[in-house]
């Protein structure tokens, strides 16, 4: 059974699941799949090609799945996703993807404050968290546990690797190595996020295989393909030294350094 508001407006192609609550004035389109017990205040579009998952929260005035910001798009029918209990906050405003990746998705656990912005084409992990006023462009890829400050612009096909945390009020133009701590003028790596591995549960072992890639990466005076040799060669494999490597061989736009 849905608690649906008299005056929301919702397309009878649109499906929506038990316990689905939708408040006044929100607009639901056609093509929109949303899951049991999911919240849906006020004033909301949940635009066509939109999928919501279980136990969403959508507050005030949040606009998903409405059409790219890319003058390339051609109409091609592409959708959003957003997994299980995320909360999507005021104002936030979502885009479906375009013929490139034909999705825009958003992981489970993850919280995107007011005023924030996922271009078309974005893949966020799960338990992502960008703070008021992040502003992604297209393409970007964020993995499992990042954290964006607020009022960050972060350009488009960037990649922004797990566990990292970025400071508010930069500007994000490079690739971000997993577990790295990020902020100053210019942007730069300041060590990895150590605070944020510990609440996670990360063992000291991991902690230190951690620090000794960022010691021959970004403390050293080796270039990244000799770095990347010597974590090879002198750093014992775990799966955190695995995801490092893997991570720059992928990189297209260059890492902050």
């Amino acid at each position: 059974m849905t608690n649906v508001h008299k005056s929301a407006i919702i397309s009878p192609k649109a499906e929506l699941a038990d316990n689905v609550t939708v408040g006044p004035y929100t607009i639901i389109e056609e093509d929109v799949v949303i899951g049991k017990d999911t919240e849906i205040a006020s004033s909301a579009l949940i635009a066509s090609g939109s999928r919501l998952g279980e136990n969403v929260k959508v507050f005030h005035s949040a606009v998903i799945g409405t059409v790219p910001q890319d003058l390339k798009f051609g109409g091609e029918k592409t959708t959003v996703s957003i997994g299980n209990n995320c909360i999507i906050r005021e104002f936030v405003t979502i885009n479906r993807g375009t013929i490139d990746r034909g999705e825009t998705v958003i992981g489970e656990e993850c919280l995107i404050m007011s005023y924030a912005h996922v271009a078309h084409d974005c893949l966020l992990g799960n338990n992502v968290i960008m703070a008021n006023s992040v502003n992604l462009g297209g393409h970007i890829e964020i993995g499992d546990y990042a954290i964006l400050g607020g009022i960050l612009p972060v350009h488009q096909f960037v990649k922004i690797g797990a566990h990292s945390m970025i400071g508010g009020g930069y500007r994000l133009q490079q690739d971000v190595c997993p577990y790295a701590l990020v902020a100053g003028y210019p942007l730069k790596i300041t060590g990895i996020n150590s605070v944020g591995l510990k609440r996670r549960g990360f063992s000291k072992e991991a902690l230190k295989s951690i620090e000794a890639c960022y010691k021959l990466l970004f403390s050293s005076n080796l270039n990244t393909t000799q770095a990347v040799e010597r974590i090879k060669s002198d750093v014992e494999e775990t799966d955190q030294v695995t995801e490092i490597i893997n991570f720059i061989a992928s990189t297209k736009r260059g890492m902050i350094k």
